[in-house]
């Protein structure tokens, strides 16, 4: 793959939780309180997103510089766990950022749509001339995930699999499992090779619960989270259960490693790259870091198989979790002709961008760059796959996603039984 295009990043404001308060005020100023135009493009975005900010300050230093010069790109973070109720606290202070991401929690981002505090990015990109410059395949992601409107912009597209380090799997024998019997007997022998079998966040909890409703897609078919969301099912069904649990039983097998409970997704993503574990459920987002000076195995060292089949299940492999990421909007209020500006320009310019720093995004992308095995594989299977499937949390209130999210970890270090688990979930989504 040719060399990406990696510029000195200006240092952002990093915020911690115990700074909320004081990113509230700082936000609101920058925004103006939403009674005066902007003075920069302030965007807010959670702190686990390592790839959009490379992408936009190549083009404020690059070619949105014009724009950069009229609105100078400030760019501040929050952890992702905070950011759905602190965009919800500036909105009802009406100091929303010019830009910021959505929260891990699709209903929140569609409230802000129902709220008219975001900005109508089908109009806007219309008006420009430059909404053509999205793929339809994010639209109807977004559409589907945010209010049924198409107000997020796909700084990332992705699908989710397993990536697995090709060089150990070759060292060792490791056939790529198409079954979850078979990815449990793999996971022993890499165990017993002394590896972590899958590296995973439970400090941030939702790489785990992917995995439960990974299994669950495969057992019971596509449509197994939108019954429980129509009312048709419960989690705590003994079906629903039985795919906590199996995910509980590779905690328990120690599949996870020793220090789930404590890593954070940098520190599970460099598990990994690494090489220390040779498996990583994880989306399409990580090929930046696959594809990044950290990683010490190499890109062509890593491999990308889907969630295997359950037997027997309805489910089909072909059904690829897909999401937009952590998509960004704009804010309604802080929406000028020279934000409008900044807004063609990323349209026009954030695909190219992207694939030149070896990402793939919802942005249609007109350079030829050479890639690597595995970004292709990816890019090839996005291209091709006709059905796909959500996410565990997708279509949760933001109790049950907060819920889910922190006892995920718990669940697979048999602190809570799987029963307990699929319980909690329930009850925040039975009474939000």
């Amino acid at each position: 793959m040719t060399t990406a295009h990696r510029p000195r990043l200006k240092r952002g404001l990093l915020l911690t939780v115990g700074a909320l308060s004081v990113a509230t005020l700082a936000l609101a100023g920058c925004a103006g309180g939403g009674s005066s135009a902007p003075e920069a493009l302030t965007f807010l975005k959670n702190a686990e997103n390592t790839t959009t900010e490379p992408i936009l300050q190549a083009l404020a230093d690059n070619q949105c510089s014009a724009e950069n010069d009229t609105l100078p790109l400030e760019i501040s973070s929050v952890p992702q766990a905070d950011l759905d109720a602190q965009v919800q606290l500036l909105a009802s202070q009406n100091g929303l950022p010019v830009m910021f991401s959505a929260g891990g929690n699709p209903a929140e981002g569609a409230k802000l749509w129902d709220q008219g505090v975001i900005l109508d990015l089908d109009k806007a990109l219309t008006d420009l001339g430059v909404k053509d410059k999205i793929a339809p395949g994010a639209i109807s992601t977004i559409e589907k995930l945010y209010g049924g409107a198409f107000n997020f912009l796909p700084f990332q597209y992705n699908i989710e699999g397993i990536f697995y380090n090709k060089a150990l799997f070759e060292e060792n024998g490791w056939e790529v499992p198409t079954t979850f019997d078979e990815l449990t007997a793999l996971s022993a022998e890499i165990q017993a090779a002394g590896y972590t079998p899958l590296s995973a966040s439970g400090e941030q909890g939702w790489p785990l619960t992917r995995l439960i409703s990974g299994y669950l897609f495969r057992e019971l078919g596509p449509d197994a989270l939108q019954k429980v969301a129509d009312g048709e099912a419960k989690l705590t069904d003994p079906e629903y259960v039985a795919a906590a649990q199996a995910i509980a039983d590779l905690g328990a097998a120690g599949y996870f490693g020793q220090n789930v409970t404590s890593l954070d997704y940098d520190a599970a993503t460099n598990e990994f790259l690494t090489g220390k574990a040779a498996m990583i459920y994880m989306g399409s987002w990580l090929l930046g870091n696959i594809n990044g000076d950290g990683n010490q195995i190499g890109a062509d060292n890593v491999g990308f198989f889907p969630y295997p089949a359950v037997d027997g299940g309805a489910g089909d492999i072909g059904q690829y979790p897909a999401n937009v990421g952590l998509p960004a909007t704009f804010g309604s209020k802080t929406y000028t002709p020279e934000v409008g500006e900044w807004l063609k320009c990323i349209a026009e310019n954030y695909g190219n961008e992207a694939a030149e720093q070896g990402q793939i995004t919802g942005f249609i992308s007109d350079v030829e760059v050479e890639q690597n095995e595995v970004t292709a594989t990816i890019a090839d299977t996005i291209a091709t796959s006709t059905d796909s499937v959500l996410w565990f949390e997708a279509l949760f209130n933001a109790k049950a996603s907060n819920i889910s999210s922190t006892n995920a970890a718990l669940l697979v270090t048999g602190q809570i039984s799987a029963e307990e688990f699929m319980g909690l979930v329930q009850d925040a989504l039975d009474n939000p």
